[in-house]
């Protein structure tokens, strides 16, 4: 950004504002660096390439980042180890595959990226027991009611209440 530095700060986009202030942050070469949310002003493009740059810098530098963010893709996207807080407490710390395959209860389950959690009557009609599970969406498959389910599928009968389109994916809600 050197050939900006005649610039006031209102002057740079929020991309180069964003830079100059992680340079300015890092000149003091900190152990820990917190980064609060660094990328919400940013449009999609720049946010990616911003993702990308810190991850990157990260690994050159070797600082840890504790970065604060409430876009989940971002936070599976970038960290090492993601921590997911339910009323002020950590609810589970974990890396982001684990995190997402394997979530230790059913508030992980729904907060990260909305898996349906199964509960109660249909649970024990589902698996055989009462004890909550959770099913991510791209595990869903929609069948004809007359076709037969796979050895190694659970099956169940429901009316599609409405259908949201949301570019490559729609959102499905089932009774």
């Amino acid at each position: 950004l050197g050939h900006f530095a005649d610039r006031r700060p209102a002057q740079l986009s929020g991309g180069q504002r964003q830079r100059v202030s992680l340079a300015r942050a890092l000149i003091n070469q900190p152990p820990v660096l917190l980064l609060d949310e660094p990328l919400g002003a940013l449009d999609l493009k720049l946010r990616e390439e911003m993702q990308i740059e810190l991850k990157n810098l990260q690994r050159r530098l070797g600082i840890t980042f504790v970065f604060v963010t409430h876009d989940q893709g971002e936070a599976l996207s970038m960290a090492d180890r993601v921590a997911v807080f339910n009323r002020g407490k950590i609810e589970q710390l974990d890396t982001p595959r684990v995190l997402y395959t394997k979530p230790t209860t059913a508030f992980v389950a729904r907060f990260v990226s909305s898996a349906n959690v199964v509960t109660g009557e249909l649970a024990q009609r589902l698996s055989g027991r009462a004890e909550p599970f959770a099913v991510r969406a791209e595990n869903i498959r929609l069948r004809s009611p007359t076709a037969a389910p796979g050895s190694d599928t659970m099956s169940c009968v429901g009316d599609v209440a409405d259908v949201q389109y949301h570019g490559a994916m729609s959102r499905w809600q089932v009774r």
